[in-house]
């Protein structure tokens, strides 16, 4: 993999140019691309072109390539947001979050696929750990192009799971930030309450960098020593759909976490984060229906048979339902504040176990709905790669999600970065 962080510092030190960069990811596209499917539409030779801009280099992103999932619009790009409806579409204007990627001195290399409208709709991209095993979803060109090397930074979104499970499964560090941290202006709407812009990287250190070029924040957490972070390990009520590896890979996580100097404590959640999982499908739900009427009334036909499933059973929330879920999730909210202290994070799954295998599904959004509720930062480590024994036989990675207190605490947003990357350090060792 392409570590951002590393190649960053190349370009300013002057021992590699933006174009020598493009060029690797190029190399590595026409290497792997045929056999993965990551990407909705290429802009190399465009990136090319802008890679020799003098300019580039003193900016945060440093001339990086970056991918663009397909949701975002793009003016110079094709945006079709997975679905054959939008085919050929092309915005008149840049997503908010194209901008700052470009204002931060990055180049656009390419749309990356998305699962159709972000939803659990499968996009046929192949996991590049093993080709018959899912990537996830919703993000899953944007994970499996950083896990091959094609790209060193991708940006994703995440309405239930999209960058939490796809990095679980394709053994990158994924990052959803709190909740408007990061603009979702031009990006296709599936939860307006829910919706969140999200990072995919090599490393912790890589997604940290990015956010911090792209935010103008201060988030990186290379160069500073991790700070003694409080680990909360929580079984959740789902606990039991874990796979025994996955509790395994928790268990041996936080020790490691614990070994490089953060403080393990167990933690038992309330009824109320059960509640959440049901009442995040239910905002999920409504949101959707409304926010996909266009498509759903107009072109219910083209929609692919698990959407319109998911829409056709949406329909039948009314809005006491959903203005109840709300009333659930905003206690969640608040029972967090009082069981999360600053600088504590929670270590959790991502998923119930490694990527399935099969490219019907993009897997089990099971420990991931509750947590977008609660909208917490949350960083997903690689987290088996971190210990051998959570590797699985099918060549791929079982992650885990560190789970802070929420944005404008800047100090705690950066603790999940921090847990997981000592964990991850620790074991790479």
């Amino acid at each position: 993999m392409l570590s951002a962080l590393e190649l960053a510092r190349r370009i300013e030190a002057g021992a590699l140019r933006p174009r020598a960069v493009v060029e690797l990811c190029a190399e590595a596209i026409a290497a792997h691309e045929n056999d993965i499917g990551a990407f909705a539409a290429l802009g190399i030779d465009a990136a090319r072109q802008r890679a020799e801009e003098p300019h580039l280099a003193p900016l945060p992103l440093r001339g990086l390539p970056v991918g663009v999932k397909d949701i975002f619009d793009t003016a110079e790009l094709p945006t079709s947001y997975g679905s054959p409806i939008y085919a050929g579409h092309q915005p008149k204007a840049d997503a908010a979050m194209v901008m700052l990627i470009q204002r931060a001195g990055g180049l656009v290399l390419g749309k990356t696929v998305t699962t159709e409208f972000a939803s659990l709709e499968p996009a046929g991209t192949r996991n590049p750990r093993n080709h018959a095993h899912t990537p996830g979803g919703s993000s899953s060109g944007s994970a499996a192009a950083v896990a091959a090397g094609m790209l060193p930074l991708a940006l994703g979104s995440q309405t239930g799971g999209s960058v939490i499970r796809p990095a679980a499964f394709c053994g990158v560090a994924g990052f959803k930030p709190s909740y408007r941290l990061l603009p979702t202006v031009g990006m296709k709407c599936f939860s307006w309450s829910l919706d969140t812009v999200g990072l995919f990287g090599a490393s912790v250190p890589d997604i940290a960098f990015a956010a911090a070029a792209m935010s103008g924040r201060d988030l990186r957490v290379d160069g500073r020593p991790p700070a003694a972070t409080v680990v909360a390990l929580v079984r959740t009520p789902l606990w039991h759909e874990a796979s025994a590896a996955m509790q395994s890979a928790l268990e041996r996580a936080a020790r490691a976490a614990e070994r490089s100097g953060a403080r393990l404590k167990d933690m038992d959640l309330p009824p109320i984060f059960a509640d959440a999982v049901g009442a995040h499908r239910v905002v999920q739900g409504y949101e959707a229906f409304r926010a996909l009427a266009f498509e759903y009334d107009g072109y219910r036909d083209r929609l692919g048979p698990i959407l319109r499933a998911q829409l056709d059973e949406a329909a039948t929330i009314d809005a006491d339902m959903y203005d109840d879920a709300r009333r659930t999730t905003r206690r969640a909210r608040r029972a967090l504040i009082d069981l999360l202290a600053d600088g504590e994070v929670m270590l959790t799954p991502s998923a119930p176990g490694a990527a399935p295998k099969g490219l019907g599904s993009t897997g089990e959004p099971t420990f991931n709905g509750s947590g977008r509720c609660w909208a917490r930062p949350v960083s997903t480590s690689r987290g088996c790669r971190m210990l051998t024994v959570c590797r699985s036989a099918c060549r791929s990675w079982r992650g885990l999600a560190a789970t802070g207190s929420r944005f404008p605490r800047l100090r705690c947003s950066r603790a999940p970065s921090r847990a997981a990357h000592a964990a991850d350090g620790k074991a790479m060792n």
